[in-house]
């Protein structure tokens, strides 16, 4: 589960944030590009290909597509608890 207390800096406000890559528990992410291939509109990558979220979705469809990211993600860091 992603550490909400751990969120990448760059992440706008909202329900849907990643985890910054220094998460001490170890679910921070990795720059896989996972998320931010699979939903270009709402993950972008930092300078190191860190993922944060650009764009909160709002739509069900749109809420629907970041979480199949937060599902694909394979260090679990994206999270979608604000």
């Amino acid at each position: 589960m992603a550490n909400k207390e751990a969120k990448h800096a760059k992440n706008i406000d909202g329900k849907f944030y990643c985890t910054d890559p220094d998460d001490e528990n170890g679910e921070g992410c990795i720059a896989c590009n996972v998320c931010y291939t699979g939903a270009p509109d709402f993950f972008g990558e930092d300078e190191d290909g860190n993922a944060f979220v650009i764009k909160q979705p709002d739509s069900d469809d749109e809420i629907a597509l970041c979480m199949e990211q937060l599902e694909a993600c394979p260090v679990a860091s994206i999270g979608e608890d604000g």
